[in-house]
């Protein structure tokens, strides 16, 4: 990072955050337990549903989460390289439950009444609540790619959630003969991970450079620049050969007729406004929106959560706090990180609200990692505030940055095991 160590950077990220949280209210004590009911088993829900109880065990926890364990989509691009498993990735929620007493139900939420404050579930329970938190990550705008849907994507991948589709792509690489072609077709903004694609095109480009050379990558995308897009650029010039005779890696952005239409899953050819492209593996992440569960629950418009800012609450039904990848946070990301800190502003707010006080002045942070090549890491980080009007969440001028340009291979080798420990450290953050 540019303009702050990392030291200060991590004591800024944990400790700000936290004491928002605790500050006014450590060991709260109610004469009647309140509840709180948590929608959605990822990286915001987990890490409320942990510090609800952490910061006050009197309260009652539930979470509802269809699947039995968590996959996280963060790192899961290196089980396309093959530097990882999709079981060094998947976690069990045993923890939320037995070292924090969470109430964890595997089931699926359909619907919220904002007036009775319930939660219905697919089995039929229904859940009361005092507050209830929302974090349901994305879906995907079918329509917006002709020839492309949930039945489709089982053979030609999203993979934008981790799990089973990360598998079947990285079995379609494995099977692709030398010299085989792999199109990307990358979302229009806003989505979840911004620079997801791009470190996925650099993992497999790390697969085939060593096991297919002869494979390309072509990257198809609506935008015209994208996330940390001269550090990718520059790693890929580096280790793929980007823009010269012999690249790996091609991208194809929206003034050179990136913006894909179609997909013929027959023939293997996407359809984009620069021509049609031929894939031996094509990975599609179509364009997204909220979750289900915030569309049925009536806390969407215009596709994402508008909230209050300053606590994450809906400005749509008061007493529901919508968090992560669904919420409207600009300017901040919609990324694992941000989530994990929107959750502990939320939590702080929800505390304050039981006990009857206002919600303290609230601090962001984000950071993120990709990994371009074995011992090329790269890096963005900032530390946000919310504007005097409440508007907006926007970042501290020299709170953080992107790695340097011209950092040397010792830095780039230092960021991917910075990678891998901030992995670790979310993960235990969240839920352990």
């Amino acid at each position: 990072m540019n303009r702050i160590n990392r030291r200060d950077f991590l004591r800024l990220a944990g400790g700000s955050a936290l004491a928002a949280g605790t500050f006014g209210f450590p060991g709260l004590l109610l004469a009647n337990t309140r509840k709180v009911v948590v929608v959605g088993g990822g990286v915001g829900g987990c890490t409320a549903a942990k510090y609800l109880r952490k910061l006050d065990p009197t309260l009652d926890v539930t979470l509802v989460e269809p699947k039995t364990h968590y996959t996280s989509c963060f790192m899961s691009n290196e089980v396309l390289s093959g530097d990882r498993s999709i079981e060094s990735i998947t976690f069990s929620y045993a923890d939320l439950k037995d070292r924090y007493g969470v109430n964890v139900i595997t089931d699926s939420a359909v619907g919220i009444d904002p007036i009775a404050k319930e939660v219905r579930t697919a089995d039929g329970a229904r859940l009361a609540y005092d507050a209830c938190v929302v974090s349901p990550g994305v879906d995907f705008k079918w329509e917006t790619i002709e020839g492309y849907d949930a039945q489709v994507a089982e053979t030609i991948p999203h993979a934008w959630f981790a799990g089973p589709q990360t598998v079947t792509l990285r079995n379609q690489l494995l099977a692709m003969p030398d010299g085989g072609s792999v199109v990307i077709v990358a979302p229009p903004n806003p989505y979840k991970c911004p620079p997801g694609p791009y470190e996925r095109a650099s993992q497999i480009a790390m697969y085939c450079k060593h096991h297919k050379p002869k494979s390309k990558i072509l990257i198809l995308d609506p935008k015209a620049k994208f996330s940390k897009a001269g550090l990718f650029k520059q790693g890929w010039a580096q280790h793929y050969g980007f823009e010269t005779d012999n690249s790996m890696i091609e991208w194809v952005g929206a003034e050179q007729g990136g913006k894909v239409s179609a997909v013929d899953p027959a023939s293997g050819t996407v359809k984009a406004e620069g021509g049609d492209f031929h894939g031996d593996v094509i990975n599609i992440i179509p364009a997204q929106k909220a979750g289900k569960i915030a569309h049925d629950a009536d806390l969407v418009e215009n596709d994402w959560c508008p909230v209050d800012k300053r606590t994450f609450e809906s400005t749509r039904h008061p007493g529901i706090y919508v968090l992560g990848d669904a919420s409207s946070a600009s300017k901040m990301p919609k990324s694992a990180y941000a989530a994990n800190s929107q959750a502990k502003v939320a939590v702080a707010a929800i505390l304050a609200r039981f006990a009857g006080q206002e919600p303290g002045e609230p601090t962001y942070v984000n950071t993120c990692y990709s990994i371009i090549a074995e011992e090329h890491g790269i890096s963005v980080a900032a530390v946000y505030r919310l504007s005097e009007d409440g508007k907006v969440i926007d970042s501290i001028d020299g709170s953080g940055g992107l790695s340097p340009m011209d950092a040397s291979a010792e830095h780039r080798k230092r960021e991917v095991t910075y990678a891998h420990s901030w992995f670790r450290n979310v993960i235990d953050d969240m839920m352990q």
